[in-house]
């Protein structure tokens, strides 16, 4: 095992993991990445000048570079510190699984000077999104990086790490060792999940996107899982006599479901609505709110289901299931509200223009009290009639309001879950149907201490990645089928 691995550090100074990591006998050479612009560290270690630590120059800089079987490569400026035969159990596993990649659990010091824990999860077929969580450590195999090496020709400034990815996940399959062996000092980016989701379409990032898309779809073409955009238009049925039902699943929204009801009951439009609201056992004021709108008009449906095991895909579909349901179901959530009364018309308008099965608006962030927050208009621009629906396998949501043709949607059935149900939804309609967009705001999404996904623990995170990345595998094995 001795003179195994080389290390990539972007560590600016010496600290006791360079120092363990200088006397370990399995280390052959601690390599420093260093920006073009500045000066050398030190004689006494060996630096390697690099434009960007993504880069594609740079890992393949790296690799060059590397003259051991195996390497480490840290990717943060934090400090971080080993657990004990940290180095020897990677080098172990590495070789015992003979992956591509591996990575592990990690440890959190935090300011204060506690730990915390951080469990990752496992990779697979469907973790093609560029944001996976491999910790800032991760243990590369030299033999699968010079193969990705041959099989790529693009430059990416931004995409370098990621490309190289998913080109060695071609050949096998990243590994996670369940196992906490290592500590970051003082992680980096410290934002609650609920600030950290919209990364991808804040304008700003928009060239990094773009190279996103370009690397996940030469490799969903490598793998026999790229498909052609979906020309199919729909005819749509004039069998409905309601036209379009707003769908609210709720529960427990006394604060909010008011405001909900009303910017649907304010809707000018014209053509027949309704708003169909299942409430999901709510124990609060939920269901005399709801209640007292009911009574005073007839477009109000109120559904307490028999069942009691739905989640909000349950209620979904327990509300396109009812006889009312008109011929478009349009997403309303519990604590959000339409932007203006003319958003229903614009949704039905745009599906006659655009002939879609499923329909994604755009929205603006607002506080409780609906003033716009950071990072304002999520419009998810990043979708494309020419790659949507690849490009929709590498991000983590479609957007909203979302609206679907019933017919349908009764035909695919939504998931019983809370999470991710329209993510679903998106990628099986993308098979067969065109899904329309809508780039400008029609729906104000209210960001609150009550919302499910606004500060959210790393164990809920993980188990919501897990969830979307197994949508992913399933759309991936289907699309290889097909192809």
């Amino acid at each position: 095992m001795k003179n195994n691995i080389t290390v990539f550090l972007p560590l600016r100074a010496e600290n006791e993991t360079l120092k363990e990591l200088c006397n370990s006998p399995i280390v052959k050479e601690i390599i420093f990445l260093v920006d073009q612009k500045e000066t050398e560290i030190s004689e006494k270690y060996k630096t390697l000048k690099i434009d960007y630590i993504f880069s594609s120059d740079t890992i393949n800089r790296m690799i060059e570079e590397c003259q051991t079987p195996y390497f480490l490569f840290y990717t943060q400026h934090s400090d971080f510190s080993l657990g004990k035969n940290a180095l020897e159990r990677f080098l172990q596993i590495a070789k015992q699984t003979k992956a591509g990649i591996l990575y592990s659990d990690f440890r959190e010091k935090n300011e204060n000077q506690s730990t915390s824990l951080h469990p990752l999860i496992d990779y697979q077929l469907g973790s093609v999104r560029d944001d996976f969580d491999f910790g800032p450590l991760l243990f590369f195999n030299k033999e699968f990086c010079l193969k990705a090496q041959e099989k790529s020709t693009n430059d990416f400034h931004f995409a370098g790490l990621y490309n190289l990815r998913l080109n060695i996940a071609s050949q096998c399959l990243p590994f996670h060792i369940d196992e906490y062996l290592y500590t970051v000092n003082n992680i980096i980016d410290k934002r609650k999940s609920g600030e950290k989701q919209f990364d991808y379409v804040d304008p700003k990032n928009r060239n990094v996107q773009l190279e996103m898309e370009k690397a996940c779809t030469i490799y969903l073409k490598k793998i026999g899982a790229l498909i052609e955009p979906n020309d199919n238009e729909v005819q749509f049925s004039n069998e409905f006599t309601t036209e379009a039902s707003v769908i609210i699943p709720v529960r427990n929204r006394e604060k909010t479901i008011a405001d909900a009801i009303q910017s649907v009951l304010a809707q000018k439009t014209n053509f027949a609505f309704n708003l169909i609201i299942i409430n999901n056992h709510s124990t609060d004021k939920t269901t005399e709110i709801i209640n007292s709108f009911a009574e005073k008009d007839g477009r109000v449906i109120h559904l307490i289901p028999s069942r009691r095991d739905l989640g909000i895909g349950g209620c979904w579909q327990t509300g396109i299931e009812h006889r009312e349901c008109g011929k478009f179901a349009v997403q309303l959530d519990s604590d959000d509200v339409y932007k203006t009364p003319e958003t229903l018309q614009k949704i039905v308008d745009e599906f006659y223009k655009q002939k879609c099965a499923m329909l994604i608006g755009s929205y603006t962030m607002t506080n409780f009290e609906m003033e716009p927050i950071p990072p304002g208009l999520i419009d998810h621009k990043e979708w494309t009639d020419e790659n949507g629906s690849n490009n929709a396998l590498r991000i983590n949501g479609l957007g909203a309001p979302r609206a679907f043709y019933t017919p349908i949607l009764r035909e695919i059935g939504v998931p019983n879950t809370s999470y991710g149900e329209d993510y679903a939804l998106g990628l099986q309609i993308s098979h067969s149907y065109k899904i329309g967009r809508i780039y400008e705001s029609i729906y104000l999404c209210r960001r609150w201490q009550d919302n499910t996904d606004a500060s959210l623990s790393i164990e809920k995170v993980n188990a919501n990645n897990h969830y979307k990345d197994k949508l992913r595998t399933i759309e991936i094995l289907s699309r290889k089928k097909e192809n």
